[in-house]
């Protein structure tokens, strides 16, 4: 079995600060009109756990929600984050909040996770970074319930941008980013556009995958400031530079350095403008 370890990025601290951000409004709210509030939920590549602690403090209170994540790394992280959202509900009437993080790899979940489990599976952004995303779905289809009453919920990237065009931001996007993810490792980056394809090939029908689209969108002065912020770091960080430049020579180090510095000037440009779009489906079993 192949570990899930195609993860483009690293777990430096600019991307789990990006990864906290993401809540169910910003991230899931194409999920919200199915979540009622005693379900089981189990949301894939966690990450940090901030949806993970969304859905289960506020969207499935009497419910429970497992946050499944390959590396230990962000689930430190998680675990603080889920310490500090029960420290901030003391002296509710109820300030339990039903989370459990578990290690694991989506492509192998036999081990930890019984058929027809969940009413809700979930993965934001994982899909992308599994080098067999169909076995990931079927994996994820065999734990769900089954004759339409659990759903699968996922939400990949399907393009990136910007403006200005700044041709270091072309460069980091084209040369950098996706020969990085596709080439060097493996994954399918932004495939929004398809994952309903995926979807079909992992066994569920066409009637029963419901799609959808979703925008982030970066253009006040502390929106910029911080994605771009974010980004100049972490094409920086060590690992990412010893993926692209040593191991998959896709640029120099110096030529890392111009790309973060167009990322600080992207934030500083008073008209600029930075959207992600992604594809989202719904799909019942």
């Amino acid at each position: 079995m192949t570990s899930s370890s195609v993860y483009a990025s690293t777990h430096d601290a600019a991307t789990i600060r990006t990864h906290e951000w993401r809540t169910i409004a910003n991230s899931a709210a194409y999920l919200i009109p199915h979540l009622k509030p005693n379900m089981k939920i189990l949301d894939v590549g966690c990450g940090p756990g901030s949806i993970t602690i969304d859905l289960a403090t506020n969207y499935v209170p009497q419910g429970s929600v497992i946050g499944l994540e390959y590396s230990s790394k962000p689930l430190l992280h998680a675990q603080k984050n889920l310490d500090a959202a029960a420290a901030a509900k003391k002296g509710d009437n109820n300030n339990e909040i039903n989370v459990q993080f578990v290690q694991g790899d989506v492509l192998d979940m036999k081990h930890l996770f019984a058929d027809n489990t969940f009413d809700v599976v979930h993965a934001h952004q994982v899909l992308q970074h599994v080098p067999d995303p169909i076995k990931a779905l079927e994996e994820m289809r065999r734990v769900v319930k089954p004759d339409g009453q659990g759903i699968i919920a996922s939400r990949e990237s399907a393009s990136m941008t910007w403006y200005p065009k700044l041709p270091e931001l072309d460069m980091w996007y084209n040369d950098v980013y996706l020969q990085v993810g596709r080439n060097l490792l493996g994954g399918n980056p932004d495939p929004g556009s398809f994952i309903h394809v995926w979807a079909q090939k992992a066994g569920f029908e066409r009637s029963m995958i419901t799609c959808s689209a979703g925008t982030w969108c970066f253009s006040k002065p502390e929106e910029r400031r911080w994605w771009g912020g974010i980004w100049a770091e972490r094409v920086l960080d060590p690992d990412y530079v010893e993926k692209a430049v040593d191991r998959g020579g896709y640029c120099t180090r110096e030529e890392l350095e111009r790309i973060a510095a167009a990322f600080k000037d992207w934030a500083e440009d008073k008209d600029g403008w930075f959207t992600i779009t992604h594809g989202e489906m719904i799909c019942r079993k």
